[in-house]
């Protein structure tokens, strides 16, 4: 049974040639991503039991996800599937440096896209299936720019809350999926940052979402404390130290550096690790050791350093093979 249930968008990350904008350059590049369904398969990849709960269009990409899904071995019985929506493509742009930007969307044909209809209602089976034997949650922001979506995810969370289960969220703002601002995205995500017990952001997302702690804004224990559950604060921001607050214990680490070809997935391939490591050692949300917690960060950096090396999210994710190895050569400072 799935320890991870990881609830959201599968979409198609459509990557322009670097340096150009792949709605009007080509050759594009189309690859499978979602940052729910990275995760789902980067914890595949590690050797963690995994579902995706998601809403796929009937077209070739979302059947090229459902193969996708059962070659890596992910659970597949909370997908649902839209008959008049197609599964989202997203344009991605990339710089020469291998940063990525995310622009407009293709495939609409005036309905929207799958993804904005996940099913309330439809997921109240296969999470009566997959939550008893479940350790975590992970859900991301996207789905509250849509309604349906919205009360999707919400369903679910209230379900894991009965069950026991908790819930990691990612972040993962994206102004390009809403229909309104920044600010009332913030209002309406506000209530889901204190259902979480492990909270993943970037360093620009803490600016806007904890702009009310001034300096400390980027701190995560400052963060843990300004929240009601307390939750574990882990965040992840490109070439910058990872920061964390987990376990009890704080501290930073420097990413490995690695020749980067496309950071497309590097934080869904870490969340990946850190999930994958929490399942193995549960103890590491309330009671490791600080060494113990370090190890778990590293080997999530790692996860995250392998995927910057290769083309879109989910290809290049490593096993633990790969991602020991790569330890290995990663002189880590004490």
């Amino acid at each position: 049974m799935a320890k991870v249930l990881c609830l959201g968008e599968a979409l198609v990350d459509r990557l322009g040639p670097p340096g150009g904008d792949p709605a009007l350059a080509g050759p594009v590049d189309d690859r499978l991503g979602g940052a729910p369904a990275n995760v789902a398969c980067g914890l595949a990849r590690l050797g963690t039991s995994a579902a995706l709960l998601a809403r796929l269009g009937e077209d070739e990409f979302g059947r090229a996800f459902e193969r996708l899904l059962l070659a890596r071995g992910v659970d597949t019985q909370g997908l649902q599937w839209d008959g008049w929506r197609p599964t989202r493509a997203v344009l991605v742009r990339r710089e020469r440096s291998g940063e990525r930007h995310f622009g407009g969307f293709a495939g609409d044909r005036g309905e929207g896209f799958a993804d904005q209809a996940l099913d309330a209602a439809a997921l109240g089976a296969p999470l009566a299936q997959l939550l008893p034997a479940a350790r975590w949650l992970l859900i991301g922001s996207l789905p509250l720019a849509s309604p349906a979506s919205g009360e999707a995810l919400w369903r679910a969370v209230a379900l894991a809350a009965a069950a026991g289960v908790p819930v990691a969220l990612d972040v993962n703002w994206r102004p390009s999926f809403w229909s309104v601002g920044p600010e009332e995205a913030k209002t309406i995500l506000a209530p889901l940052l204190e259902r979480t017990q492990l909270l993943k952001l970037a360093g620009e997302e803490a600016d806007w979402l904890f702009e009310r702690l001034g300096a400390s804004r980027r701190d995560p224990r400052v963060i843990a404390a300004a929240l009601p559950q307390a939750p574990a604060v882990v965040i992840s921001d490109g070439e910058a130290p990872v920061r964390w607050w987990l376990g009890g214990h704080s501290g930073e680490l420097a990413p490995a550096p690695v020749p980067v070809l496309d950071t497309t997935g590097a934080g869904d391939a870490f969340l990946a690790g850190l999930l994958h490591r929490l399942c193995a050692e549960p103890e590491l949300l309330a009671a490791a050791e600080a060494a113990q917690v370090r190890d778990a960060i590293a080997f999530a950096c790692a996860c995250g350093a392998l995927v910057c090396q290769g083309a879109g999210a989910i290809d290049p994710q490593p096993d633990q093979a790969q991602v020991a190895k790569a330890l290995k050569e990663w002189a880590l400072p004490p």
